[in-house]
Order: structure tokens, then C-alpha cells, then sequence
């Protein structure tokens, strides 16, 4: 499993919030395993949309959405508790 590039505004984001080495951590588990049990992987509701979230740490999550198989997009990264 792939994930692709970062948007910039997502790049601030994470740099705003020091989540830079959580994030890449957490990048590397999705693209080995995106079920390994560290990441809390699961399908967001309404589950008609295909969309995603993993856990980056105990307060953030980043929501993606998958484009091929193999191949998924980071869209958003949110305060998990918001």
C-alpha cells in the first residue's frame, strides 16, 4: 500500500502541530500493514463515502480515502476529540 503526496495545506498543518515524526511513524506501519493494530484503522460513517481514518497519536487522526488497490490519499488530518 501506497500513500501519495502530502497537500501543502496538510504539510503546515503537521508542522504547525509538531505531528512531522508521528505522522511519518505511522505512514510507514499504513504502507507495511494499513491493519496493523497501532493504527486503529477504520471506515467513517456514513460508509458510503470509502472513507478512512488511522491514528497519527492519541489526539490526532488522519482521514484518507483510497484511489487504486494499492494506492491511497491522506485528505485531512483532524483533532480526534474536536
Amino acid at each position: 500500500m501506497r500513500i501519495g503526496p502530502l497537500k501543502p495545506k496538510l504539510l503546515k498543518y503537521i508542522a504547525r502541530h509538531g505531528l512531522i515524526k508521528k505522522l511519518s511513524k505511522q505512514i510507514q506501519l499504513f504502507e507495511g500493514n494499513p491493519n496493523h493494530v497501532s493504527l486503529n484503522t477504520e471506515k467513517l460513517e456514513p460508509k458510503n463515502l470509502g472513507l478512512y481514518s488511522f491514528r497519527i497519536d492519541r489526539k490526532y487522526r488522519a482521514i484518507f480515502h483510497m484511489l487504486s488497490p494499492t494506492e491511497a490519499e491522506i485528505i485531512d488530518i483532524s483533532d480526534h476529540y474536536q
